[in-house]
């Protein structure tokens, strides 16, 4: 039983952080370098663990993501926020995305495209690094304040997906806190040239956060566009957080 606890618990860790190297897991276990290593062998020969071939750290692997995904179907967030997505981009006319946090990473869990001929894509199954897009950013403003500093150490640099891009924690943390006093997060060309959104949270069904967000050429997204569009979401989340507790206290 101990091994399944083990094997159980790298797997958990992987909540908390995108990879695990080998002697984080014999410290984070408490056990030797031969039984972490036999551990984590047996994780990647069922795919939940996968290991980078230059850094030797272990990353999430297939398995881990489709048995994620799976439970997210059961649980469904997109069932439940499909609506507001369709809502907002018949609205808008752009592209309205979902996502949910996975360390220093958004997954996008669903998205309405827009049906304009130069529209953002929908990026549905993809992640991305958190600290480059409005979802990510907005999820990342509710972490708590450990959480974030195992994600994302003091001091440490954060790789650019575009000039635009946050390029370290301490900058990221000064952004953070103009989300939460803002309520809302934005991104300026900083996951895609020429890409904008904004994008706020809500708690889905099962207490967890996740994130909605509108996004559009910067050629589309002027200030009074995008004021109308942070309203719009206000509206949304509001309602989305209403019906779930309305959906709690009914059962």
């Amino acid at each position: 039983m101990s091994s399944v606890n083990n094997a159980l618990r790298l797997i958990l860790l992987f909540r908390e952080q995108p990879s695990v190297r080998l002697m984080e897991a014999r410290e984070y276990l408490g056990v030797a370098h031969s039984t972490a290593h036999r551990l984590l062998a047996m994780l990647a020969y069922h795919g939940f663990v996968r290991q980078d071939p230059e850094s030797r750290a272990y990353l999430a692997g297939p398995a881990l993501v489709e048995v994620g995904l799976a439970v997210v179907k059961t649980l469904d967030v997109r069932e439940q926020a499909r609506p507001y997505l369709e809502e907002l981009a018949k609205r808008f006319g752009e592209t309205a995305h979902l996502a949910v946090l996975e360390g220093n990473l958004v997954r996008y869990m669903d998205a309405v495209e827009s049906d304009k001929a130069l529209r953002v894509t929908a990026r549905t199954g993809a992640l991305m690094p958190a600290h480059c897009t409005s979802l990510g950013k907005a999820l990342l403003a509710e972490l708590p304040a450990e959480s974030f500093q195992r994600v994302y150490p003091a001091g440490s640099g954060l790789d650019r997906v575009t000039d635009h891009s946050i390029d370290s924690v301490d900058k990221l943390r000064d952004e953070l806190v103009k989300v939460r006093r803002r309520g809302y997060a934005v991104n300026s060309e900083e996951s895609e040239e020429g890409v904008g959104s904004v994008a706020m949270t809500f708690r889905d069904l099962t207490n967890r956060w996740a994130a909605i967000a509108l996004a559009a050429p910067v050629s589309r997204l002027s200030l009074q566009r995008t004021e109308e569009m942070v309203d719009a979401l206000r509206d949304v989340v509001h309602r989305i957080d209403q019906s779930t507790v309305d959906t709690q206290v009914e059962s």
